[in-house]
């Protein structure tokens, strides 16, 4: 996808202060930044062509140095966002980078996603939940559903290892594709969705 002059800025901006906040506190772990700037910016981008996204909310589970959640928020502004980072460390840099970047509709919430279950502005309010680097079973996967609304989806991050079909989705999650996102990683997106369950 072509780069609006915007987001460009923001996503070098992005990286600039998760580089100098890197050397401080452990917030990625890569052998070359070609390969982080694959995995942080390039692989969120690469979503935009696989849905059609210009607005919703977003719950993002885990968010550690901030992608996917934050080079998605720099595509689509209008997205409403949910950052979730269990360590305190990490998501004083998440607060930093949403001052900085002057991002707009986001929040920062240093729990784990558990915790935010009893909120009940939550329940059901999501159109994305999205994922990476998190240890994903049933249980959490019936988590994570009870915060998207019918028609919703999970974006999960996955790498090379895994099945092309996840085997452990229980109703309503239902899988909806796996694609691929960058073929140097053998990096992959699959999508789950969240089907409407009739009511009687």
């Amino acid at each position: 996808m072509a780069l609006s002059p915007e987001l460009a800025v923001g996503l070098v901006d992005y990286l600039e202060l998760l580089s100098l906040w890197n050397r401080k506190i452990n917030l990625i772990s890569f052998s070359s930044w070609d390969k982080a700037i694959d995995r942080l910016i390039v692989e969120p981008l690469v979503v935009l062509r696989h849905l059609t996204l210009d607005r919703g909310s977003l719950l993002d589970v885990g968010s550690g140095g901030g992608s996917p959640v934050i080079p998605l928020k720099l595509a689509v502004p209008r997205f409403r966002v949910w950052m979730v980072e269990s360590k305190t460390r990490k998501s004083a840099f998440l607060r930093e980078a949403v001052r900085r970047l002057g991002l707009k509709d986001v929040n920062v919430e240093t729990a784990r996603f558990e915790q935010l279950l009893s909120y009940p502005e939550l329940h059901e309010a999501m159109d994305f939940v999205t994922i990476r680097a998190l240890r994903v079973e049933r249980r959490t996967l019936i988590s994570l559903q009870a915060f998207l609304r019918p028609g919703g989806c999970i974006l999960w991050f996955r790498g090379a290892g895994g099945p092309v079909v996840p085997s452990n989705l229980t109703p309503p999650l239902v899988w909806q594709g796996t694609y691929p996102l960058v073929d140097e990683l053998q990096s992959r997106l699959v999508v789950v969705r969240k089907k409407s369950v009739p009511r009687y």
